[in-house]
């Protein structure tokens, strides 16, 4: 039997140095490191929006004001922030833009949350409050979309998009050849954004990016001795390496003679030149392979007219496939003629200082390449991720067939029917669904902050502009509040809906944490993120157990 002394010795059950916060600490701590997150980005949104310079520990600079792309660069360790930045890479995958609108709304929610514990308003009741607003919200949404998804329309849309993303320069050229690009892969109202191939060339002026009707390749032939290009191509896809199958390491080979080494290597040779042979025999003229090509495979290629590319991408192997017929081969003997692919015309061509391959003339090209020039790589690079953004949400919108009119005019409306809403909802969640109404203004507000306005003016014109007019937003450039609809300012409802429904449901798992227990040194890891707090700036931690123990339990007897 224990006696008294043991029975009052307590029990650890976390290991030693674990970090432990609970209750209104866990919440505050967790609240300061989602607002923290969205007021890094915030400057970034809209057609004013700062851009953001990222450096890695290896020297490679990004320079961009792509919320997903800053976010995704950004060391963050806070386990809330990490929870946010994993919301802006969902909306990026659903939708391909909002991904700043996303985090600093989610941000804003907090804070409103935040000043409703102040005043005594419970977690729950606010949690319930934020819900009926959530639903509400999102039934405005759809009563003040638009139906549209005729060219023009997608053109603005893409435009709006693009918008502040470097692309102004030349964003008439490029809106219609995104357009053009989704329209081409576009299938009974569905797209697939991986059927469109970006490709990047370093040099040349923005307004020189053009779309390619067909595939497009950045690798040239394997060897300069193939011919530069193929009429009539019978294409090849293969996964099988054209090489020797690696030998064990621990093998050895003994040659007693100058003979015997001289049939070993051709032995090799022949083996190399059978497999050639096979491709030969199959028909095809054009060779892709996802794996290596021998160097003497190559001359016998060469030799045979063949147009032959070693090391091609797995998704270019896809397109390929989807438009040429071809069938992908992973076993070199199983290459028969009835697994080829065809296309009218094949060929290579230097763009500025970089070899392309060219596939067109195919019989299904529901594929297209778009060219993005750009005069260095940090600008090509920013373009490129601005045409992504409008490959979305022109995506969305032929989808869904559903448009709003953007430049802040949504949420002032969904702002102001939610407070009309909150008035019939009584209790204590009221206070909550007002709360949500104002967080929405952070758009409209950031929208002007970044802009150089005077965000309180702008909001006050705002809201007495949609006393009579549900379209009025904030023109950046002029600084006016003017009808956004005649201004063709227009996103998609997809764009909107995902944003809330992923900030309103991020902040809901945010609230709902009321204790933190984090590994040893787990938060107090330099954070690369510009402006996160060092974790001596957040809360206190509370009173530890000793040894690991959890702060402020009792002993367990």
């Amino acid at each position: 039997m224990a006696n008294g002394n043991q029975q009052n010795q307590p029990i650890f059950i976390l290991r030693d140095g674990t970090e432990r916060f609970q209750g209104s600490r866990a919440t505050k701590m967790n609240i300061l490191a989602g607002k923290t997150l969205a007021e890094t980005i915030r400057t970034t949104l809209g057609p004013k929006g700062m851009d953001k310079m990222l450096v890695d520990g290896m020297g490679d600079i990004v320079v961009s004001n792509d919320g997903a792309t800053i976010l995704g660069e950004m060391d963050i360790t806070h386990p809330a922030a990490k929870m946010l930045v994993e919301v802006a890479k969902k909306q990026d995958d659903v939708v391909g833009d909002g991904t700043t609108t996303v985090v600093v709304l989610a941000g804003e929610l907090l804070k409103k949350a935040e000043e409703l514990f102040e005043n005594g308003v419970h977690a729950s009741t606010v949690l319930r409050g934020f819900t009926l607003a959530l639903d509400k919200v999102i039934e405005i949404l759809f009563g003040i979309s638009i139906d549209a998804n005729d060219k023009e329309t997608l053109e603005k849309i893409a435009k709006t998009a693009m918008t502040g993303k470097g692309t102004d320069v030349a964003a008439d050229e490029l809106s219609d050849v995104i357009v053009e690009a989704v329209l081409r892969v576009e299938n009974n109202g569905n797209v697939d954004k991986k059927d469109i191939n970006i490709q990047r060339v370093n040099g040349g002026e923005i307004s020189e990016s053009e779309i390619i009707d067909g595939i497009l390749i950045d690798k040239g032939r394997a060897l300069p001795s193939m011919p530069e290009e193929i009429n009539d191509a019978k294409i090849a896809l293969l996964k099988y390496p054209i090489e020797h199958k690696d030998t064990n390491t621990d093998s050895k080979a003994n040659f007693s003679s100058p003979e015997q080494l001289q049939m070993f290597l051709d032995s090799e040779e022949q083996e190399l030149k059978n497999m050639v042979n096979n491709i030969v025999e199959s028909g095809a003229n054009v060779l892709f392979c996802q794996k290596g090509i021998d160097d003497v495979a190559m001359h016998y290629l060469a030799k045979n007219g063949i147009y032959a590319i070693k090391r091609v991408k797995k998704s270019d192997i896809s397109r390929i496939a989807k438009a040429t017929g071809a069938e992908l081969v992973t076993d070199i003997k199983d290459l028969t003629s009835d697994k080829l692919g065809t296309a009218g015309h094949i060929f290579e061509k230097k763009i500025f200082d970089q070899k392309f391959t060219f596939v067109e003339e195919c019989d299904n090209p529901k594929s297209c390449s778009i060219i993005v020039r750009g005069s260095t790589r940090h600008i090509s690079s920013e373009i490129e991720r601005a045409l992504e953004d409008a490959l979305g949400v022109v995506s969305a919108t032929i989808e869904d067939e559903k448009v709003v009119i953007g430049g802040g005019s949504p949420e002032i409306e969904m702002a102001k029917q939610l407070k009309a809403y909150a008035d019939t909802i009584g209790g204590r969640e009221q206070l909550a669904i007002k709360a949500f109404a104002e967080a929405l203004e952070i758009i409209p507000r950031t929208l002007a902050e970044n802009a150089g306005l005077d965000a309180i003016d702008v909001l006050v014109d705002l809201r007495s502009a949609h006393e009579t007019n549900p379209y009025m937003g904030i023109d950046v450039f002029t600084g006016e509040v003017v009808n956004m609809k005649d201004r063709g300012v227009i996103e998609p409802q997809r764009v909107k809906k995902q944003a809330i429904l992923s900030a309103a449901e991020a902040c809901e798992m945010i609230l709902r944490i009321d204790d933190l227990v984090a590994a040893e040194g787990s938060l107090n890891k330099p954070n690369k993120a510009e402006g996160m707090d060092d974790p001596g700036n957040l809360p206190p931690m509370p009173p530890q157990g000793g040894m690991g123990g959890m702060g402020g339990m009792p002993p367990m007897m």
